[in-house]
């Protein structure tokens, strides 16, 4: 494998981590057809932990089995596959090698009734990363949940656990709890606040949502905002400002698909998230509820916006 300047550029940014950790961040920004370029595109399937397998897979029965999902990343030339542990460990041995993995190390679940205090459970390890043969772990906080401090507190020990291993990490910052509105989730000050928070965390990659053009949640930062004029009446203006967030865009940042939309949609967020200087889309629904056919064109016409 050889590391385009552009790579090798984006893992200067990067200046404590180990030669391991820079190796396995190179292997998810050196594969697939967006190789070389900066760019990503991540397909995750969590969504049964989270919603239930009939929400998740019903709409396209084959994603029942992990498998699926695996060879669906692999086809498409994606950068990586993310997963709980289980449908990691299914496809360890038979995709060694194939496409760089994430383990996903917390998960929630809808059977779940916490409003004020969300908050998931550490269902992975980096041992267990390791032993899969992972490149990095992911895990989710949730800025605003009256729980977020232990969160936070367990991605500390586990991001520097990570790094002594040589594994880069990927964080889910998914503002939710009694400290946001159901509006102020995808509130562009929110948003860009959580993705500050991973990259202070010390999280390599960074997901966050799409910010929408819904109002600015903070009363303080809305004086900041108004002050200041940034610009934020386009989706490319508010993906600027959140990649600005994440150390002036010297982390990588990845966007939600979100749930279910049309082609076109999808294909109009990936716009914006280029020309906002985003690194790319981490989409699972959008994807694996297609018929297999469609979910291939799908992607591969998100790894073209990308590759423009």
């Amino acid at each position: 494998m050889t590391v385009t300047p552009r790579v090798k550029a984006i893992l200067a940014n990067y200046e404590s981590d180990n030669p391991g950790t820079k190796g396995n961040l190179a292997r998810i920004l050196m594969q697939g057809r967006l190789g070389g370029t900066g760019k990503l595109v991540i397909l995750p399937v969590d969504q049964g932990f989270e919603h239930g397998p009939a929400r998740s897979f019903a709409p396209n029965p084959a994603g029942y089995e992990p498998h699926y999902h695996w060879q669906l990343a692999v086809s498409a030339g994606l950068s990586a596959f993310a997963a709980p542990l289980g449908m990691i460990e299914d496809g360890a041995a038979s995709f060694a090698g194939a496409i760089p993995s994430i383990l996903k190390v917390n998960s929630s679940n809808s059977l779940s009734t916490e409003k004020d205090a969300p908050v998931q459970a550490i269902t992975g390890s980096v041992k267990d990363a390791l032993r899969l043969g992972c490149a990095a772990i992911g895990y989710t906080i949730y800025p605003g949940s009256n729980a977020q401090f232990d969160m936070m507190n367990d991605l500390r020990e586990l991001i520097a656990e990570a790094k002594a291993a040589g594994l880069a990490t990927v964080v889910w910052s998914y503002p939710r709890g009694k400290g946001v509105s159901k509006d102020g989730e995808t509130a562009l000050d929110i948003v860009a606040y959580a993705a500050h928070m991973a990259a202070l965390l010390g999280a390599h990659i960074i997901k966050v949502k799409l910010p929408t053009d819904a109002p600015l949640d903070l009363p303080e930062a809305k004086k900041v905002y108004e002050a200041q004029n940034i610009p934020r009446a386009t989706m490319a203006q508010r993906v600027a400002h959140v990649v600005q967030a994440c150390f002036g865009g010297r982390r990588i940042v990845v966007f939600s698909g979100g749930g279910t939309k049309g082609e076109d949609s999808v294909f109009e967020d990936a716009r914006a998230i280029r020309d906002g200087g985003g690194n790319g889309s981490i989409i699972g629904r959008n994807s694996f509820q297609r018929p297999h056919d469609k979910a291939l064109a799908l992607l591969s016409g998100l790894v073209d916006i990308y590759k423009a």
